[in-house]
């Protein structure tokens, strides 16, 4: 009887250790970044890094989502990206001015420095567009907080299907039908940071809360996901650019 409890006893310690390495790979995950590629005018897709506390986060889906993006969009637009090579770049680093559009990814872990924010409200003040994806439910709390680190007064404001970004390139006609993969209990919503909170002057943050187009688009391929949602994530993120080149 005592071997036999000794042997369960062994064998929820085992599970509980290989739980606890789990848990600790997730919050230490190791992604090879590539060597960016030297700034030549053609587009270029960056993403942004920050400090992280706790886990990762700002390289999910790093770098297959950006090759599909840039393949599909090399494919169907004149625009020529790179489409092997893309750039990861912190908030503060002056390269960062040199190109219009850039990716924040889980930003609900993201917790910027003064020196990130100033650098980042800086990029945005000269015409930078801010894409923010993946995030869900109560993540939205520390996004907000951190965004008004960047933009103090900025006015955070829902967006339907009538906004000229959902019409950019694609005619999307619905914003129903979208969710986070991870958290398909919330429905997606899409919100945006107009530059001096005027509806009248162009978005300088579009923000895809409860969603995430960047997994969709990292899986596209491999048919984790319904076509119809790897699409949509397509056609959502080529109008985002879309809209941050013409504005």
């Amino acid at each position: 009887m005592r071997r036999r409890q000794l042997a369960v006893t062994l064998a929820a310690c085992a599970v509980v250790g290989v739980a606890t390495l789990a848990s600790m790979a997730a919050a230490q995950r190791w992604v090879r970044i590539e060597p960016n590629v030297a700034y030549d005018a053609r587009f270029t897709f960056v993403r942004l890094r920050y400090q992280v506390y706790g886990r990762s986060g700002w390289e999910f889906d790093y770098p297959a989502m950006e090759r599909n993006f840039m393949t599909v969009l090399d494919e169907m637009t004149a625009i020529a990206p790179h489409t092997r090579e893309s750039n990861i770049l912190d908030m503060d680093d002056p390269e960062l001015l040199k190109y219009p559009i850039a990716y924040l990814s889980e930003p609900g872990n993201w917790l910027p420095d003064s020196s990130e924010a100033a650098g980042l409200r800086t990029w945005l003040a000269k015409g930078g567009f801010l894409i923010v994806d993946d995030f869900f439910g109560r993540q939205w709390d520390t996004f907000e907080r951190s965004m008004r680190r960047v933009l103090p007064e900025a006015r955070i404001v829902p967006l339907d299907v009538s906004h000229p970004i959902f019409d950019a390139f694609f005619r999307i006609t619905t914003l129903e039908g979208m969710r986070h993969p991870s958290a398909r209990s919330y429905e997606a919503r899409y919100l945006g940071i107009y530059e001096d909170n005027d509806p009248e002057r162009r978005l300088q943050v579009i923000i895809n809360y409860n969603n995430d187009i960047g997994d969709y688009m990292e899986w596209s391929g491999d048919g984790w996901y319904p076509v119809n949602l790897s699409n949509d994530a397509y056609k959502l993120a080529t109008n985002y650019l879309i809209y941050g080149l013409t504005h």
